[in-house]
């Protein structure tokens, strides 16, 4: 992973609000390309809100996000979208009417994934293109959201809570999923309180606690780090 590339993501005094509620409290990070980071933090540490500022469905109210160079703080989601920045929200909205195949092909924009290759690296799918998303699995439902999110070929993906809800078994093939993805170069920048399955995908982990990142470093370092994981962490 190259340490001395700009960021693909670059995120400065970050502050939203929601009515009076003062949620991101000046939030600093970074995400190069290549890289898994885990924004980590119990329930309303402000996780989703950081996900949906960058995005653009939470209007910042001061600070700066830059992607690929550009800033986009302020953008309407759909221009953010287009210049890469892919976004899978928690609640998954799949199309229930629609087959695993025209979900995927909502998605499309350009060339590079296909159905075919959603179905290779998530091979659940594969004999499921047919099949209607309201008769999927929950874990299925939430692979055919990333594919169709990657359809569109990303530079970054925001992955908000991939693991909630899903099986042990389903957890291992998502990060076998996610490294494969890794791995041909894509960004990704995950939401989770799974920190099991963050500790398999990330390299480094930002931990939130009241809307400011109070702990960041290296995945490992923060497995080893006691302290912070009961401070930050613990239910």
């Amino acid at each position: 992973m190259p340490t001395d590339a700009a960021p693909m993501l670059d995120v400065v005094d970050l502050h939203a609000h929601y009515g009076r509620a003062h949620i991101l409290q000046g939030v600093t990070f970074s995400v190069r390309q290549g890289e898994v980071v885990a924004l980590l933090g119990r329930n309303g540490a402000g996780k989703s809100t950081t996900m949906k500022a960058l995005i653009g469905l939470v209007p910042p109210s001061a600070g700066s996000i830059a992607f690929a160079g550009r800033a986009v703080a302020g953008m309407e989601p759909h221009a953010i979208a287009r210049l890469g920045l892919g976004y899978v929200p928690e609640e998954r909205r799949i199309f229930t009417e629609l087959t695993v195949r025209e979900n995927l092909e909502v998605g499309r924009r350009g060339e590079g994934w296909t159905p075919a290759r959603i179905a290779e690296l998530f091979p659940s799918l594969a004999s499921m293109m047919d099949r209607p998303g309201g008769r999927m699995s929950g874990g299925e439902q939430q692979m055919l959201t990333i594919g169709r999110t990657l359809m569109g070929n990303p530079r970054l993906l925001l992955l908000d809570e991939p693991s909630e809800g899903l099986a042990p078994v389903i957890i291992e093939r998502m990060a076998d999923a996610i490294g494969r993805l890794k791995r041909e170069g894509l960004s990704i920048l995950l939401s989770e309180q799974n920190l099991h399955f963050a500790r398999l995908v990330s390299d480094r982990a930002l931990v939130l606690e009241k809307g400011a990142i109070r702990w960041e470093g290296p995945m490992e370092a923060l497995m080893a780090d006691d302290a912070a994981r009961a401070a930050y962490l613990s239910v």
